[in-house]
């Protein structure tokens, strides 16, 4: 094995190691010699042991790859990091999509294994993206006839009426992100005769109501903007042969002031159904930018430091003079 494969450009991997761990990393040639602690240089030895088996799937090492595969060591989960950052899940002009994170996999994992599969976190946690690419690989090895994609428009019966244009031009603002992640999955001149046929249909939540949706993978995406109601309806709109998939952010909520949000309901009417499945991810599962990670971290710690406080004023203000 090509000894910058593991040991990075400059050793950059071999120092993300040690940076990481109680113990002294040392290379020399094709020989790496461990020292420390008896309980890190372990976790190490099988650190690099994860490495070496994701450089020979082909795929190659990271900054990124390395500091993940820790992070699952450090976890003590009995899932093996090249095992999850190692599967494909669809493959497309030379670029490959794969869960980066254990909760990614177990996600990824969900979908194969339920029908209905709420994916709850906050923004760049891939939910949407993952569950898109699980529609396209299916649609791909012909388990289902076509893929609906659907977003609430939660300012339609505001301001989006001031908007120039058809309603379709209207609406197309808030379904665009649905369309950039397609354009990663498929040749791009295939996707308007898959829009054209209806193979692939992307439209608002409310062209969902009074449809039954058979023998497709159905993604309702920012559900943390449909009310109870919305929600319940689109639900029943599962017929025979399909699957869904329904993504939110509950942090995220766009409703009027008052207006509850579908998402935060529903885990505790369906959380005892079987074949429903909730699958939370967090700030750590985050695959863009790191920075995006500590600042949704950052903003969990502070909601959570201040709801204390909020509940301390508004039992102060009930409090009989």
């Amino acid at each position: 094995m090509d000894t910058v494969s593991l040991y990075g450009p400059g050793d950059e991997y071999l120092r993300i190691v040690e940076d990481a761990f109680d113990a002294a990393v040392h290379a020399r040639g094709n020989q790496l010699t461990v020292t420390g602690a008896p309980a890190e240089v372990a976790l190490v030895e099988r650190l690099l042991d994860e490495l070496v088996a994701i450089v020979r799937t082909g795929q190659g090492l990271t900054a990124e790859t390395v500091e993940r595969s820790i992070g699952m060591l450090r976890t003590e989960t009995q899932e093996r990091p090249a095992e999850v950052l190692s599967l494909n899940i669809l493959s497309n002009r030379g670029r490959t999509i794969r869960p980066k994170t254990l909760n990614q996999k177990k996600y990824v994992d969900a979908i194969d294994q339920n029908t209905i599969v709420f994916g709850i976190g906050p923004a760049g946690t891939g939910k949407t993206y993952l569950a898109m690419a699980k529609a396209v690989q299916a649609l791909q090895a012909k388990e289902i006839t076509r893929i609906i994609l659907t977003r609430p428009a939660v300012e339609a019966g505001e301001r989006l009426g001031y908007l120039p244009g058809t309603l379709s031009e209207k609406i197309d603002p808030y379904l665009r992100p649905l369309y950039d992640a397609l354009h990663d999955m498929l040749d791009p001149e295939t996707i308007p005769k898959l829009l054209t046929s209806g193979t692939i249909e992307i439209a608002p939540l409310a062209y969902m109501r009074g449809r039954t949706l058979q023998d497709a993978f159905i993604i309702l995406d920012e559900a943390q903007n449909t009310t109870p109601e919305q929600m319940k309806m689109f639900l029943t709109r599962l017929g025979f042969g399909s699957q869904i998939v329904v993504t939110g952010d509950v942090s995220q909520v766009d409703l009027p002031s008052g207006q509850k949000s579908g998402l935060r309901v529903v885990r505790d009417i369906l959380a005892d159904v079987k074949d429903i499945h909730f699958a939370t991810l967090t700030s750590s599962d985050v695959v863009r930018h790191k920075l995006v990670g500590r600042i949704v971290a950052a903003y969990d710690a502070f909601e959570n430091e201040s709801a204390p406080a909020a509940g301390q004023v508004e039992h102060e203000r009930r409090r009989p003079r």
